[in-house]
C-alpha cells in the first residue's frame, strides 16, 4: 500500500515536472517571438509591442488596414516629391557646369567657387569678401619637408629665410636677433653645405633641399637679388604644404615677434618701401600737362612698392598663382629684378591681352616694420619717433649692411643713443 503511494507520488511529480518544461518552453517561443532583439532592450521591445499591437490590429480590424495603407501611399507621394526636387537640383548643378565650361562669365564662376549668389544689404553695411580660403595641404609635394615643419611651425606659421655662404656674418646677427626676442617658428633655408654645417652648430633650425641644378648653381654662389629670385620656387612647397610663410631677408633685425602684428586678412601681407603716409599707403598724384589747357591735370593713383624681402604670405590658391607668375617671369627674363616682377604681378589690373592676379593684399605699418630710409632719413632725427621700438628694421636701402645692422641692435637693444649718428641718410 505505501509502495503503491510512493509510485503515484512520484509519478504526479515527473508529470509536473514535464508540463513546467512545456509551459517553460512555450513561454520562450512566445518570448522571442514578441522579443527577437532580446527582453531588456528598450528600443526592439518598443518595436516588438508596435508590431504585435500593428498585427493585432490588422487581425481585428481591417478598416485599420486600410487606413495604414493610405499612410504608405502618402509616404509614397512625399517620396515622389522629394526625388523630383532632388531631379531638380541636379538639373541646376548640371547648367551651372556647363556654365563654368564654357568659360563665358568670370564672374559666374567665381561664384561658382565661392558659393551661393547674396542680395545686397542695407547701404553702408556690405563687405565684399577679402580672405580667401586655403589650400588643402598636400604631404606628398616633399614629405621630408613636411615632417620637418610639423616641428618647427606653430599654429601653421613661420618665418623662413634663404642664405649660402656669401652672407653668413649678417645671417648670424639675423637668427641672434630673433632668439633674442624668443621666436621659436623660424627656419633657414640652406643654399650650400657650409651654411647647413653652421646653423646646426649655433642650434638653428635649418633645412637643405633635394639637388636640383637649376637652384643649386644660383644658390652656391649667387649675389643678393640671385639668391632672392629663388625664394618664389622655394615657398611654393611651403604653401602647398598648408602653411603660412613670413618671407625674410637676412639684412633684417628682429626686435618683438612679428606674428603678434600680423592681420591675416589678405593673401599677401607685405612691408613697403615708402617712408611716410603718402608713399607707403598710396596717392593721387597730379599730373600736368599744360598743352592740354583746360584738361592739362591728370590725376593718377601712385604707392610705393611692397618690399619683396619681407612678406607675409598665406596658402591660397591667389597666393600660389602669384609665385608660379613672378617665378615663370624671372626663368623666361632673366635680367629683371624679382621685387619689380613681385609687384607687376601683385598691382597691375587686367587689361586686353593680360589677366591680373586676383589676390588681397595688405600694406604693413611702415613704423612697426621699417626699412632703414625711414629710421636713417626720419626716424633718428625725431625726439619722439626715437622711442618708438618697431617690430623689424630692415637694412634695405643701404649696401653697408652689417654695420647699420650691428648699429640697429646698439640703438633698440643695448640703448646707445648715438650708435645711429655716424651714418649718412643714404649710401656713401
Amino acid at each position: 500500500m505505501a509502495v503503491g503511494r510512493r509510485d503515484k507520488a512520484s509519478s504526479f511529480r515527473g508529470s509536473r515536472i514535464v508540463v513546467a518544461i512545456v509551459i517553460g518552453v512555450l513561454l520562450g517561443c512566445v518570448i522571442a517571438f514578441l522579443f527577437p532583439y532580446g527582453l531588456f532592450n528598450p528600443a526592439a521591445s518598443v518595436q516588438n509591442r508596435r508590431i504585435g499591437k500593428t498585427n493585432f490590429q490588422i487581425g481585428s480590424s481591417s478598416c485599420e488596414s486600410s487606413e495604414r495603407s493610405k499612410m504608405l501611399k502618402s509616404e509614397i507621394v512625399s517620396l515622389s516629391e522629394k526625388n523630383s526636387e532632388l531631379k531638380k537640383q541636379v538639373r541646376d548643378l548640371t547648367e551651372r557646369l556647363q556654365l563654368a565650361e564654357q568659360g563665358k562669365d568670370q564672374a559666374q564662376k567665381q561664384f561658382l567657387v565661392l558659393g551661393e549668389q547674396h542680395k545686397a544689404g542695407p547701404f553702408g553695411t556690405v563687405k565684399a569678401l577679402r580672405t580667401n580660403p586655403t589650400v588643402v595641404p598636400d604631404d606628398s609635394v616633399n614629405p621630408r619637408l613636411a615632417k620637418i615643419l610639423e616641428k618647427v611651425a606653430v599654429r601653421k606659421e613661420l618665418i623662413i629665410a634663404l642664405a649660402n655662404s656669401n652672407v653668413k656674418e649678417m645671417l648670424e646677427v639675423w637668427f641672434s636677433s630673433i632668439k633674442r626676442v624668443g621666436i621659436p617658428n623660424y627656419l633657414v633655408i640652406a643654399l650650400d653645405d657650409h651654411i647647413e654645417e653652421f646653423c646646426k652648430s649655433n642650434d638653428v633650425p635649418v633645412y637643405k633641399r633635394d639637388p636640383d641644378a637649376g637652384i643649386d648653381a644660383v644658390g652656391r654662389s649667387g649675389g643678393n637679388h640671385a639668391v632672392s629670385g629663388l625664394k618664389f620656387r622655394i615657398l611654393r612647397e611651403f604653401l602647398q604644404l598648408g602653411y603660412s610663410v613670413l618671407l625674410s631677408d637676412v639684412d633684417i633685425i628682429y626686435l618683438q615677434n612679428p606674428f603678434n602684428h600680423l592681420y591675416r586678412d589678405s593673401d599677401v601681407e607685405s612691408m613697403t618701401d615708402g617712408h611716410n603716409n603718402m608713399t607707403a599707403y598710396g596717392y593721387n598724384d597730379v599730373f600736368d600737362e599744360p598743352a592740354m589747357g583746360w584738361a592739362r591735370y591728370a590725376h593718377t593713383m601712385r604707392i610705393w612698392v611692397y618690399n619683396s624681402g619681407f612678406f607675409f604670405i598665406r596658402p591660397t590658391i591667389p597666393s600660389i598663382e602669384l609665385l608660379d607668375r613672378v617665378a615663370d617671369r624671372l626663368a623666361k627674363q632673366p635680367n629683371s629684378w624679382d621685387q619689380a616682377v613681385f609687384n607687376e604681378e601683385l598691382f597691375f589690373p587686367s587689361h586686353p591681352g593680360y589677366d591680373g592676379l586676383h589676390a588681397a593684399k595688405r600694406t604693413m605699418d611702415f613704423y612697426m616694420f621699417m626699412n632703414s630710409k625711414v629710421l636713417f632719413k626720419t626716424v633718428r632725427k625725431d625726439a619722439k619717433l626715437k622711442k618708438l621700438k618697431p617690430v623689424i628694421v630692415h637694412v634695405n636701402y643701404h649696401p653697408d649692411k652689417l654695420r647699420r645692422m650691428k648699429a640697429v641692435v646698439e640703438f633698440f637693444v643695448n640703448g646707445k643713443q648715438d650708435a645711429l649718428d655716424p651714418y649718412p641718410d643714404g649710401s656713401e
